[in-house]
């Protein structure tokens, strides 16, 4: 077992490299890497008969070999020098994290809408989000950019923290491996339903857990506890099986309204909506979301630190 310095100082580093940071966005990141190797995979194995099994082979394959990757990297790194480790898996968790980014982003389309108007703002949440953005009207927008913050921030934070906390540096890359592949493959069109539904489930179950201790966390950080109510109500409503919590989280903590229907790829999907408050939202929102979003975070390095503390 590692001595426990080795893992709760990376951790915390990384941390709060994010926090003060974001996410260093260039070609040598290694979700970036990923991206690469997953799209040119996609384009050589995606065709033909067997699709689903060529999807499988390759998905375990990218997610498999990221786990040992990552594993002898780390493993290396050790050999050299304890301080050379500690850099190496402090650099790692800063850049598996991406909250700071997330909330950059969100802030941005919401800052663009404002001072450069409509066409502005649909352009720029067309650059965080997947759906068809050039109808959404300022209240789209708005639900829109809350609802990413809320899902992205079990996607971004909380499962990457979890699963650094199950199996360290090579636990928190390959879920990001994981995650990308999901992100880049898991639709259910015609080009991606066969070839990436592995990829999808595997995503699902990644995230099984870690988007229903998001949810919970949310609430607690805030006090709502009497929200949970309103997360086992509306959560199973989403189409996705983890989504959905801290959508509904969110939403509840303030007393809102989100999903309804939205294009995705020029098709309208029927999506139920996540709670009965049809209110108008601003930016008070948007600055209350930010903060649960800081709050959870830090909440959940806190725990996790905890935990390894004792079991080390």
């Amino acid at each position: 077992m590692e001595p426990v310095y080795l893992v709760l100082i990376p951790l915390l580093g990384g941390y709060l490299l994010d926090f003060f940071l974001g996410d260093p966005s260039n070609r040598w990141h290694p979700v970036a890497a990923f991206g690469n190797l997953i799209s040119a995979g996609e384009k050589r194995w995606n065709n033909g008969n067997r699709r689903f099994w060529k999807g499988l082979a390759f998905s375990l394959s990218l997610i498999a070999g990221t786990f040992f990757f990552f594993h002898l990297i780390m493993h290396g790194a050790r050999q050299i020098y304890g301080l050379f480790y500690l850099a190496v898996a402090t650099f790692f968790v800063f850049i598996g994290l991406a909250n700071r980014t997330l909330i950059c982003e969100a802030m941005a389309v919401i800052k663009v809408l404002e001072e450069n108007g409509l066409e502005a703002g649909r352009k720029r949440l067309s650059y965080i989000v997947g759906r068809d953005t050039s109808a959404l009207t300022p209240q789209q927008i708005y639900t829109a950019v809350l609802e990413t913050l809320s899902e992205n921030l079990s996607d971004g934070v909380i499962a990457p923290v979890f699963w650094y906390g199950v199996a360290g540096i090579p636990g928190m890359m390959t879920y990001k491996m994981v995650n990308t592949l999901d992100s880049m493959i898991g639709y259910k069109n015609e080009r991606y339903l066969q070839f990436g539904c592995f990829a999808a489930r595997f995503d699902d179950l990644a995230n099984w857990i870690p988007a229903r201790l998001t949810a919970c966390l949310m609430v607690v950080v805030m006090g709502s506890f009497r929200r949970i109510r309103f997360i086992q109500k509306y959560a199973r409503a989403h189409s996705s099986p983890n989504a959905g919590y801290p959508e509904a989280a969110l939403a509840g903590i303030l007393n809102c309204r989100f999903g309804g229907p939205n294009f995705y790829f020029g098709k309208l999907v029927e999506k139920p909506y996540i709670g009965s408050n049809d209110r108008e939202l601003g930016f008070s929102d948007l600055k209350k979301a930010v903060l649960v979003n800081e709050w959870t975070s830090f909440v959940m390095v806190g725990l996790t630190g905890w935990m390894l503390w004792i079991w080390g």
